[in-house]
Formats: C-alpha cells, structure tokens, sequence
C-alpha cells in the first residue's frame, strides 16, 4: 500500500517540498536527517510519499546510521560558534557484534585517530562494567586531488605510466603517482592551499611537456584546493618535438649507454664488479607490504613482522595499508620499529568513484590486495611482497626477494599439488573442476597469501590496468570473484602471466600434507572448510613458535612507557562511537 506524511503543515509556510520514498532503503536512511534540516531551518512543509517494494526476499537494512550534519549556531555575540560534528547511537542491540563504519564525502580521507575499542568487533554486552558507552574520534587526514591525463600528441588517449609529482616551493615532490590508462585517472593526497603538479623527474619530463588550453608549455600547473570539495583537474600533455615515437616504458638506448659507462666507472672504483654487486645486495632493504583490520588480526600482523625479522640479516621495510588500521595499532607501530631496527609506513589509497564498490568490507580489503599495487607505493618502490597478516616466517624472505620471476609481473605459490596435497579437503578444491578448470587449461591455481611483485615490470606491463578492467566487467555479477583476491589473478592468467613460486614459499594446513610441513618457508593459517576452527587456536597448535612471538610481543606493549596505547581520557558531550559524513 502507499502511504504519506506531512511534515509542518501550515498555510504560511514559504517552500512546499515534496518526497517519494523507500522507507526500507538504504537512501531512506541517508535522505532522512536531511529532512529534519530542511525542516529545521527553514520554514517548510514536507510530504512525504511512502512507496515500499511489495515483497522482500530479506532483510533490506542491516545497519544502522546516522547522518553528521554540523548546525549553524551563534554565541551571545553574535558570531559563528563553531561545534563538532557528532554521530549518536542508543538503544543498540547489546549482544550483537557490530562494525562501525564511515561514509565521507569522495574526495576526503578519514581514519579514527582515538579508540581503544576493536571497531570491527564491538559487542557492547562485553563492554567493562564501568563504561556505559564506546566513544571513537575520527580525523579529517586529506583532501583528494583527482584529476584524468590526455596525450594530445595522440588523440587524447590517456598516457599510460606518465609519472607525476605533487609538492609546493618548498618541496616539490611531496607525493607521485602515475597515469593509469583507465579513462587517463590519477589521484594524489593534498590539503587546502596551493600545489604544483609537474611531470616527474626523468624518463616522463624527457617525452612529454604539460600544455596550457592555449597549447602553450607549462613547466607545471599551479592547482588551488580551496574547499572540502576536493579538486578535479584535467591535465592535458603532449610529446616533445623529436620523441613523437618514443614510448613511456621503451628503454632508450641513450640512457642503456649511460649505464654502461657509469657501470664500467664503477668497476674502477672497485676491486670487481661481482664484489660491489654482492655489497649491495647484501644491504638491500626488503619491501613487505600487508593489510589487517580489527585488533585479532593485528595482533597477527606483530607476530608477522617479528617473524620476518627473525629470520633476516637484511633491512627490512613494512608497508601497511592504513585505511583499515586502528588508532592502537598506529601508535604501536613506531614504537615496534624503533625497538627492532626496521622501518613501517602506513600507505593509504582512496578507491575511485568511478570503480565498482564493494561492499563488504572483507572484499574491500581483498580489492586493496590486489587492484592498486601500481598506484599505491612511490614510485621509487620497485619490488615488495605482500605477507598475509595471519602468516608466519620461516626463512630468509630475501630468498624470495632474490627469486627471478622470468619476465612476469608477479609470482604466487600455487595450491598444494601432487605429492603436497591433502586428500581430506580434495572436495572442496573448486578449482579443480568445472568452470575453473576448463578456464586455466592447465595452469594452476595459485593462493593469495602470499605473493611477490616486481612493480617495474607490473607497471611496464599494465597489469594494474588490466586487472582493473577485468574486475569492473566481472563484479557487476555478484556470482562472480567469490575470493575476489585470489579469482581475479587467476583468471587474468592468460593476459597477466604468473609466475608460480616452488611449493614449500607457502604451507597452510587445510589444503597441504603433514609430511610437506617440515620443508615449509611461510605457514598461513587458512580457514578449514572441514572444522572450521577460530585462528588463534589453530595458531597455537599448528606453529609452535607462534606463543612465543606472541609473549615477545606482549612483553614489549607491557614495558611501552605509555602503558595503555591510544587511551581514551573520554569527553563528556561525546556518547557514542561514529561519525558519518
């Protein structure tokens, strides 16, 4: 049946607006606050026509929400009083475990900066006796600056890989990134004020100049971010006189001669080439790159990184996607870093509008894993290995760093195979037959635990683009990238090679033998279809070194001078836990 509901109904009323609506819709959700403002302040009658669907297969809301709205409002002297942002939440269900999550405007990036709560598992009936409510502060960090790159040497067409540099005066490279070839797209973290955008350093300055709506060369385009809206910019290049057919990633045989002799300078430097080599190698830091969200899972994420440190002689450099991580673990992080001699950075990406959403967040996690490896690193990162959070190090990872890919853009650790495979769970190998088989032909499929990417051949080769065009044809089916992370490498076998990593880089209980076990490099604490165990019991029984780590670890947080990490000192007009923007 259809329904409506009059909102302030008088005759002197100066604006009659008027709705139809879903009352059980996402959008209903979100259109209803805005409701109240209009009502609030302005002088307006609302009517509102309730127009439900008439038969639902399901629950059609799963969430609560609730809409920040900051009001105008004005001291005894007139002027602005300015007030924070505040998100309510009451009468929620005690024994229920939620997720708090926050919906922002495209171009902003925003993370929880005070929580000591776990975000991804609040279950309030578990709250100490003396907190009657959770409270979560979230921060404003960056204002996007997104922007579509045009070659107009060739028919607008999106330079594929053009380098690109953000700075000001005093910095000219603050951040970079490169043209993606998916509608010419680029994206780069900013602020309120002005920037300098110029081609980077190098082989992009080399080719191409950028160019004025007059065709005029610009050495830079000076771009002012001068509200919360984010700036859009369309930079148009073109190729300098005499490189018309040089390509972005063809290895130009001026600079091959200048490596040569800079080669051949150094062997005089040095009593062999082999020896300096060898020097360099010996100090070359490794790059590992993962992603965790919620404190279970961060807590094995220190159990990685202290793995991987255990068994290296090498320095070691930890990239960690920030979009997901806590305020506790953020402030963990540095203090880790300077106690075991390694280095971390927190990396963030904001994932394009113009991208098919997920929206779950496990799957938006598994889409990090794998759609912006080319965009997300500086562009001075060319090689890093993504360790799942969950995993534990057996051996030197610069064997793995060292491992020659032959020419393809990554490498993963297929399924165990043959001699490797454990009969209990062959049934549940989808993989094996059907679809899947028919589709790799032979080729194995391959787990996305853990994988090593060359990032200059992933770059030179497309395979961001390419992977990014496959998942936006393939989501738009949501039977489709079951294990988004894993489905979408696999498929696009033919198109982005893999190179296959020797069995024993990946061991994992549901889907290898006992026997195996013992030659194993990485264990991964995989999910058994079979019995289904939480983790943590299965870490403590599969990995003996495991509760050791785990001690190290608690030992350390224990003797942190801060004691408690990120504590809360409360607020007293702040009672809950979100905001939504």
């Amino acid at each position: 049946s259809t329904g409506s509901v009059v909102i302030n109904p008088s005759e002197e009323t100066v604006l009659s607006v008027s709705f139809v609506v879903n009352p059980l819709s996402l959008a209903a959700q979100r259109f209803t606050p805005m409701l109240q403002m209009i009502c609030s302040f302005f002088n307006t009658e609302v009517k509102i026509y309730l127009n439900p669907e008439p038969q639902l297969s399901g629950l059609p809301l799963k969430s609560y929400y609730r809409y920040v709205l900051q009001q105008l409002e004005f001291g005894p002297d007139g002027n602005f009083a300015p007030t924070h942002g505040m998100a309510v939440f009451s009468h929620l269900p005690q024994s229920k475990v939620l997720t708090l999550k926050v919906h922002t405007p495209t171009s902003w990036l925003v993370e929880p900066v005070r929580c000591v709560h776990d975000l991804d598992n609040i279950k309030l009936d578990s709250l100490p006796s003396n907190e009657r409510s959770l409270r979560a502060y979230f921060e404003l960090e960056h204002i996007l600056l997104e922007g579509d790159c045009h070659d107009d040497t060739n028919r607008g067409i999106p330079p594929r890989g053009l380098e690109l540099f953000l700075g000001d005066k005093l910095e000219p490279h603050r951040v970079d990134t490169m043209v993606m070839s998916n509608l010419g797209y680029f994206q780069l973290k900013a602020n309120p004020g002005f920037w300098n955008l110029r081609l980077a350093n190098g082989r992009a300055r080399n080719l191409y100049q950028i160019i004025d709506k007059e065709s005029k060369e610009m050495e830079m385009r000076t771009i002012l971010i001068g509200d919360f809206t984010g700036t859009h910019v369309t930079l148009h290049v073109r190729k300098r006189p005499g490189s018309e057919h040089k390509q972005l990633f063809d290895e130009d045989e001026e600079e091959a001669v200048d490596h040569q002799l800079w080669d051949s300078i150094k062997g005089l430097w040095t009593t062999g080439k082999a020896q300096s080599t060898e020097g360099e190698k010996q100090n070359e830091t490794i790059h590992i790159f993962s992603v965790a969200s919620g404190h279970l899972y961060e807590r094995f994420l220190k159990i990685m990184m202290l793995s991987v440190l255990r068994h290296t002689k090498h320095p070691v450099k930890f990239w960690f996607l920030k979009n997901f991580l806590s305020p506790k673990f953020k402030e963990f992080v540095p203090k880790f870093a300077s106690e075991y001699n390694c280095e971390v950075e927190l990396v963030t990406y904001k994932w394009p509008s113009w991208l098919q959403q997920q929206k779950e967040k496990m799957r938006v996690i598994w889409g990090y894993k794998v759609l912006f490896l080319d965009v997300m690193f500086p562009l001075s990162v060319k090689k890093i290995i993504f360790v799942d959070a969950d995993q534990i190090v057996r051996a030197d990872m610069s064997e793995l760093w060292a491992l020659d890919l032959n020419g393809a853009p990554y490498g993963f650790t297929p399924f165990c195979m043959g001699d490797f495979e454990r009969q209990e769970t062959k049934g549940f190998r989808f993989w094996a037959s059907g679809y899947w088989k028919d589709h790799l032909q032979g080729m194995p499929y391959h787990i996305s635990a853990l994988f090593v990417i060359d990032l200059k051949t992933f770059r030179q080769k497309a395979a961001g683009d390419n992977l990014r065009a496959t998942y936006e044809g393939l989501s738009k089916d949501p039977n489709s990238l079951a294990n988004l992370d894993q489905d979408l490498p696999n498929y696009l076998q033919h198109m982005v090679p893999i190179y296959s990593l020797p069995q024993e880089w990946l061991w994992c209980e549901t889907w290898c033998t006992d026997e195996s076990k013992s030659k194993a490099k990485t264990i991964d604490l995989c999910n058994n279809p079979l019995t289904k165990t939480p983790k943590l019991e299965n870490a403590v029984r599969i990995v003996p070194e495991w509760t050791d780590y785990d001690n190290e670890v608690k030992q350390f947080e224990k003797s942190l001078s801060s004691g408690s990490l990120n504590s809360d000192p409360g607020s007293a007009d702040l009672k809950l836990a979100k905001q939504e923007l």
